[in-house]
């Protein structure tokens, strides 16, 4: 019988944050995969735990997941740790999950801190509804690409950012998205926590020198309303014209019509018919 993959969240700073449940996980597997041991071996050792690692990390995730596959099918338990926060979010864990569960291999979770929702939380921006974006590409097609497919994002997006990639990441986003609101969150539960709420230009202007040091957080405000593309009455009936010779009657292109551009059914009706 397989033994159990456990998914264990670190503190993103604060050690008072492992929860009991957390600690009691890695005092009872069999081994744990760290993404850097000398990290994981402080907790450990904050916790008075003393357990066998192996060394989980980008450029060995592909080998070593399946040592760890192998070890698991054996019947071994496994605790995967990242160096703070959740692993599996923007973390090669990603990958070992996948393979545990092409092989059957049962996987718990033991939640715990996570930079995502505790930036959002304390950005004062909308948390309803959101998305996570990661790091930012350093090629720049790849990083020009990604910010283009965001552009008519309304919900509230969330970057990683290291502090020295910051000012040109800064820069990027006001370019691709303009003046917009951005909390720029650091040090997350450390002594030093701040949460800079401002908007692009100004944050341009202070921080693009690089200043800003820490773990950083960037939330960003999606699109609003009043971004939205603005539309002629010319380009709303030529879009009626369309939906006209696709089959809809001139009422219903007049609503799609309208709906689409912002404009009034009423108003887009009466051209058409004119």
């Amino acid at each position: 019988m397989s033994g159990i993959l456990y998914v264990v969240g670190t503190p993103i700073g604060n050690l008072g944050d492992l929860s009991p449940r957390a600690a009691e996980t890695l005092e009872s597997v069999d081994f744990i995969a760290a993404e850097d041991t000398r990290v994981t071996l402080k907790i450990l050792n904050h916790c008075g735990i003393k357990k066998p690692m192996i060394s989980y990390f980008e450029h060995n995730r592909r080998e070593k997941g399946e040592v760890i596959c192998r070890r698991l099918e054996a019947g071994e338990s496994c605790a995967i740790v990242t160096d703070a926060g959740m692993p599996c979010i923007s973390d090669p864990g990603e990958l070992l999950v996948a393979q545990c569960a092409e092989r059957g291999i049962p996987v718990a979770v033991v939640p715990g801190p996570s930079a995502v929702v505790s930036a959002l939380a304390i950005s004062g921006l909308p948390t309803g509804r959101f998305t996570f974006e990661g790091f930012l590409s350093v090629n720049k097609k790849s990083r020009t690409d990604h910010l283009e497919s965001l552009k008519d994002e309304r919900r509230t997006m969330i970057f990683y950012e290291a502090p020295h990639k910051l000012p040109n990441t800064l820069r990027d986003l006001y370019q691709a998205f303009g003046d917009r609101r951005i909390s720029i969150v650091r040090e997350l539960t450390k002594l030093h926590e701040e949460a800079i709420r401002t908007t692009l230009r100004e944050a341009v202007e202070k921080y693009g020198d690089g200043g800003l040091k820490g773990e950083i957080v960037l939330v960003l405000e999606g699109k609003g309303e009043e971004e939205r593309e603005e539309y002629t009455p010319e380009q709303a009936v030529k879009l009626a014209k369309k939906l006209i010779e696709d089959g809809s009657s001139v009422s219903d292109a007049a609503k799609q019509a309208a709906k689409a551009t912002g404009l009034k059914k009423n108003e887009i009706y009466r051209l058409l018919v004119e």
